[in-house]
């Protein structure tokens, strides 16, 4: 009988010490069931979300940058003419534009008021020269510039003096070689130089 009570009592302390330590432990399962639920509900960083998806702001920028011209494409990089030579350079362009019979290029140089003389000693207006140089009928095997000589006046203000000298054949026919002395005066408009003034003197002529 004594025994039994005895066994009776061991077990009843086993179990009471079982129980006691499945409250102050939490078991296996629970926490495995919370690491799981933080895994799937986990965002992705600051950094990750920058990688995966750049914002507006940084877009914008992105596309300035291939937009805008470099440096070397940008024409304030190229090598800018002398006034010295571009005034000489529009001489030239001139009496090559006579032999052509061009008339635009000699158009967009003259001024709306320029006031000229002949080599014939007459008054020209830039209708009158203009019509003169459209009605030419002479045809030109060369017609150049020469010694060229530019003055300025100001930063603003030029005077070119030179010669001019043409060769080539009459509407008779008949072969001619004319050199002529003339002095241009020149203003830049707004980065744009014209001539105002003109006068030509005939020097020689064969």
């Amino acid at each position: 009988m004594k025994l039994i009570t005895s066994l009776l009592g061991i077990a009843a302390l086993s179990f009471a010490t079982s129980a006691l330590a499945q409250e102050e432990s939490p078991s296996a399962a629970p926490e495995e069931k919370a690491s799981t639920t933080v895994q799937d509900t986990a965002t992705p960083t600051p950094s990750a979300t920058a990688t995966s998806e750049e914002s507006p702001a940084a877009k914008k920028k992105e596309t300035a940058s291939a937009t805008s011209p470099s440096p070397a494409a940008s024409p304030a990089a190229g090598k800018k003419m002398s006034v010295q030579a571009a005034l000489k350079d529009n001489e030239n362009r001139w009496e090559g534009a006579i032999g052509k019979h061009d008339m635009a290029t000699v158009e967009a140089m003259v001024a709306a008021d320029f006031a000229g003389v002949s080599s014939k000693g007459k008054f020209q207006n830039r209708r009158g020269l203009l019509a003169e140089m459209k009605g030419d009928k002479d045809t030109y095997t060369s017609a150049k510039a020469e010694k060229l000589a530019v003055h300025m006046y100001g930063s603003g203000v030029a005077v070119v003096v030179g010669m001019s000298n043409q060769k080539g054949s009459g509407k008779d026919g008949k072969a001619f070689d004319r050199t002529y002395r003339f002095t241009d005066t020149w203003i830049d408009r707004g980065g744009s130089w014209q001539c105002v003034a003109s006068q030509g003197t005939l020097v020689s002529q064969k």
